[in-house]
């Protein structure tokens, strides 16, 4: 006989009101006139992500109980990571006020200086705003999720916008149209191993529940065949989502062609989310055979760390320095995953909010850089940039010493706390390649903050932009967050004090 779903809807009340927002967004595309949806688009999406993030706040205490079923699953941890990703991705939103990403250049329009004014004149890309709460949504669901396929479709509602948003400025740059179709590609390929991992554990649980499959593995005399067979194909997806080496080769090209505000929601967010869903995929279903995966993924973080340092030193664009920063940061947080310890997951959670906002923040300072044509990341162009404008200048040299791990910055105090999670769960290795990685990528994050503030300009056509007062308020945010959680990180810290994550 069936029976009624259990459906606790105050627990999901954060995806739903996300959910809402979006669907709301469509409509305004659909049934309001062109001069009033730029406007309304943002104040819908910035209202949305408000109330669900006071949601979450409100529910921060109804831990360790069933939202859905077998489905989801709410806990400190699982709150803990949407209020980070409503957070982020409101900060990340006040830079989508700067429509010039999306619209294309008049230089690449056919037809007399008029007829491109009023081609530009009527281009708003204000389908974005709804596209991104569909990610969030996406995003929201998947570090609660606790079963394979409410997993796989937090994965797709997260993953298909932002393949979307990636090539909305390809009328400005074929870069953003390359960079979309390099991100569907290879994030088609990664949902299907996933998918195919998700057939294997089923096959060997007879079950889709994370918890099933830890009771199944730890059943005595059991063919772990098909377990490590699923073990192998769902961390290939989630891996390739978090931008981890060999799975990392979509991260510059995607990250340097899409639209600036949309690669710094994408970085910061999405790793968020995909953390957050692969340490409870580990520590739930995988837990009870630790000592058979840990021992990859400790040569995976290493080399993740390594490469990724190594790589940056040769880039001369500012936003495939970034992609290549991020890398290293995903071997730094896979650290906390491998440590699969309650100051493992403290530590990484403290990690995400750290390299979150001074990700937005970077990305938000790229913004800014320009001349004639648009936007300037070639690392030249920017020589002597400090005396064009110091305050732009001195807020992206305090996100690449927050990346270097710097102290007195919030990066500092997250490195300090994953490499002690490592260094307490025995693995050593990690932490030795992890302080050598670091100190590399402190390499070309001074390098950066040389040549803005002890070289001379060389191109008279860079400017600074004047930002607006929302761009200005999220480069404030973040710079702020930066510095205060470098010196008081007890501010994270004791929002983690608490029992964080529901094992059944």
């Amino acid at each position: 006989m069936l029976s009624t779903p259990a459906l606790n809807y105050n627990l999901l009340a954060p995806i739903l009101i996300v959910l809402g927002g979006a669907l709301l967004g469509v409509l305004v595309e659909g049934f309001v006139a062109r001069a009033y949806r730029a406007r309304l688009q943002i104040i819908i999406a910035l209202l949305t992500v408000a109330t669900a993030f006071g949601w979450v706040i409100s529910i921060r205490a109804a831990v360790s109980q069933t939202a859905a079923i077998d489905s989801v699953s709410t806990d400190a941890a699982g709150t803990f990571l949407q209020g980070t990703i409503l957070v982020l991705a409101f900060v990340a939103l006040l830079f989508f006020t700067q429509n010039d990403h999306f619209a294309p250049q008049a230089s690449a329009l056919p037809g007399s200086s008029e007829e491109k004014e009023a081609t530009l004149s009527g281009v708003q890309m204000t389908e974005i705003y709804p596209l991104v709460l569909f990610a969030i949504s996406g995003m929201l669901l998947f570090p609660v999720a606790h079963d394979l396929i409410t997993l796989f479709v937090a994965l797709e509602v997260l993953s298909i916008p932002l393949y979307i948003i990636t090539g909305l400025a390809r009328r400005r740059r074929l870069l953003s149209q390359e960079a979309a179709l390099k991100y569907f590609l290879l994030g088609a390929y990664s949902s299907a191993f996933f998918l195919f991992g998700g057939a294997f554990l089923y096959g060997f649980s007879g079950s889709l529940s994370l918890g099933a499959i830890r009771t199944a593995a730890q059943t005595p005399g059991a063919n772990h065949i098909f377990l490590f067979l699923g073990l192998i194909f769902v961390s290939v997806g989630l891996l390739f989502k978090v931008g981890a080496v060999p799975f990392h080769s979509w991260t510059p090209d995607v990250y340097q062609g899409a639209p600036t505000p949309v690669t710094g929601f994408m970085a910061a967010c999405t790793k968020v989310a995909a953390f957050g869903a692969m340490f409870r995929i580990f520590v739930v279903a995988f837990g009870a055979i630790q000592s058979d995966w840990r021992p990859v993924f400790v040569a995976i973080a290493s080399v993740t760390m390594a490469g990724g340092a190594i790589a940056a030193i040769s880039q001369r664009d500012v936003k495939r320095t970034l992609a290549y920063s991020s890398i290293t940061h995903a071997g730094f947080l896979l650290s906390g995953v491998i440590a699969l310890s309650q100051i493992g997951l403290t530590s990484m959670l403290f990690y995400l909010v750290a390299y979150g906002f001074a990700t937005i923040g970077a990305f938000g300072i790229v913004t800014l850089v320009r001349d004639s044509t648009g936007e300037v990341n070639d690392l030249n162009r920017w020589a002597g940039l400090a005396k064009k404008s110091p305050l732009v200048a001195t807020a992206f040299s305090l996100f690449l010493l927050s990346f270097g791990g710097v102290p007195l910055t919030a990066g500092f105090i997250a490195k300090f706390s994953i490499f002690t999670a490592a260094y307490d769960s025995g693995n050593i290795a990690i932490v030795v390649v992890g302080v050598l990685s670091s100190a590399i990528a402190l390499f070309f994050y001074l390098r950066v903050i040389l040549i803005m503030f002890f070289k001379e300009p060389t191109d008279d056509t860079v400017t600074v932009a004047v930002p607006s007062f929302m761009v200005s308020a999220g480069i404030g945010i973040c710079f702020i967050a930066t510095l205060v959680l470098g010196v008081y990180p007890d501010l994270v810290f004791n929002l983690l004090r608490l029992p964080t994550l529901l094992v059944p």
